[in-house]
């Protein structure tokens, strides 16, 4: 396996920033993913299925996501793969969000 999930190490890639005092969440959405990804991994997906999920984001993408935007995808793929939920269903919820609702 040779992908972005596996560049511990590698020279090149510039330092890995650091954030004092860090807050475990950055933002209420972060918290939300952790908690509808922590819930599957008891009842629907083992947490290796998951990590598998987000090592198969397009690796543009990983690169440019942040950590629980890995998860979300993560997410998203599996509920989908497992017939939980359809791509149309996550659209339509992301849509009515957006609109506030």
């Amino acid at each position: 396996m040779n992908g972005p999930h596996d560049m511990g190490g590698m020279q090149g890639m510039g330092p890995i920033p650091i954030e004092p005092d860090e807050p475990v969440f950055h933002s209420e959405w972060e918290a939300k993913v952790f908690a509808m990804s922590f819930a599957t991994f008891c009842n629907f997906f083992p947490v290796d299925e998951t990590r598998h999920a987000s090592e198969r984001m397009p690796p543009g993408d990983y690169l440019n996501s942040a950590y629980y935007e890995r998860w979300l995808y993560a997410l998203e793929l599996l509920l989908t793969e497992h017939n939980l939920v359809t791509p149309a269903e996550i659209e339509h919820r992301i849509a009515e969000l957006a609109q506030g609702e």
